[in-house]
């Protein structure tokens, strides 16, 4: 089950990207657990960032539970945790320590500024680091504000995607050379790195300063959304010009001033007849009209819609686990198809250590000094 079946992780509960990253870990087959604080909080299952793992609390501030940790940590590929710099190695699971006892492990850490920097131990969220980066900056209406994407971008895109690509990355170096590393992966550089095109773009003098006035950000007639007649929304995106064309031809759109596609200063004008138009017609209706065409277009789905659109149901895009509808695994393989290996299971000492090796005896022990 999944291409990374035999992989084992250990997992330090945080919030946001280090759990995502853990759970595209889990959801692609390897074996994670999730080391939860004694006495904090407890995910309900409808966290469903947190699925597929097991889940053991620990007092950290107990010797005998950081000895246990490390004596996970001993069997495992790789390690996540989102800490910031010099909380681990407080609580004496730091790469050092780890590394001494797993010389392969690869050590994930998860942080938005990165473990260096002016600052390294500042409090941030997603749209601070995002902001950093540029690209917050661009994006936005036109004369408007910046608007933050969710925390997708940050948190997730920029920051638990590329933590999880270094450590696979990292851990198939140490297949070879036997040595694990440290992957510092901080959400700025994650986010930074997203916006390597928008980068290019602007040396060759193809992208603008200014939110709302370039191809991609919502400045081209043929790229953005409109609101139909019945309130809601649809997206379009034909930028190659026998797209564009095939837009025209299915709106029925003869007026000659949209010849001028790429012209940016016909481009305000042409969004407001282009608005108009759509307003003409509902979304179904528009639905209907394009149809099994290459227009580039798609309605705007809200969350509770999108897991009934025709196309997510033939693909299984969306599953429901225990009454949770939620995204399935993500990508697609030919043969180690990945699968959730289970909803959310708490904090289940006896269970998760025993998976891990311990003894009953090494369990009853940890329980009877309260390091569990």
């Amino acid at each position: 089950m999944g291409p990374l079946k035999g992989i084992r992780v250990v997992e330090f509960a945080g919030l946001g990207p280090g759990p995502f990253a853990a759970m595209l870990f889990s959801d692609l087959g390897a074996d994670v657990i999730r080391i939860d604080r004694k006495g904090g909080h407890s995910p309900h299952k409808m966290e469903i960032l947190y699925r597929g793992r097991r889940a053991v609390a620990f007092d950290m501030k107990n010797p005998e539970a950081v000895e246990a940790a490390l004596k996970l940590i001993e069997k495992a590929d790789g390690l996540i945790e989102g800490f910031r710099p010099g909380v681990m190695e407080r609580f004496g699971v730091g790469p050092d320590a780890c590394l001494a006892r797993n010389p392969r492990l690869v050590y994930g850490r998860m942080t938005g500024w990165g473990q260096t920097g002016p600052l390294a131990n500042a409090a941030g969220h997603d749209i601070n680091y995002i902001a950093l980066s540029g690209a917050l900056h661009a994006i936005g209406e036109k004369g408007g504000a910046p608007v933050p994407p969710l925390n997708l971008v940050g948190d997730f895109g920029g920051g638990a995607l590329y933590l999880a690509f270094g450590m696979v990355c990292a851990m198939l170096e140490a297949r070879t050379s036997g040595k694990g590393q440290v992957v510092d992966a901080a959400m700025t550089d994650g986010a930074a790195s997203l916006m390597t095109l928008f980068y290019g773009l602007k040396a060759m003098g193809m992208w603008q300063d200014a939110r709302g006035e370039n191809l991609l950000d919502g400045g081209a007639h043929f790229y953005g959304t409109y609101e139909t007649k019945d309130g809601k929304w649809i997206a379009l995106g034909p930028i190659e010009p026998q797209f564009y064309k095939e837009l025209l031809g299915k709106m029925g759109i003869t007026d000659v001033a949209f010849a001028a596609q790429m012209d940016r200063s016909a481009w305000p004008a042409l969004k407001e007849k282009l608005a108009a138009a759509i307003k003409t017609k509902t979304r179904d209706e528009w639905d209907a009209v394009f149809d099994g065409s290459d227009a580039c277009y798609a309605p705007v789905l809200s969350l509770s819609d999108a897991p009934k659109h025709p196309h997510n149901v033939a693909r299984e895009t969306f599953v429901e686990i225990e009454g949770v509808v939620q995204p399935a695994p993500a990508p697609r393989f030919s043969r180690t198809k990945p699968k959730i290996q289970s909803a959310l299971a708490g904090s289940d000492n006896d269970a998760a250590l025993s998976a891990w090796g311990f003894s009953q005896s090494e369990i009853v022990a940890l329980q009877s000094c309260g390091a569990i």
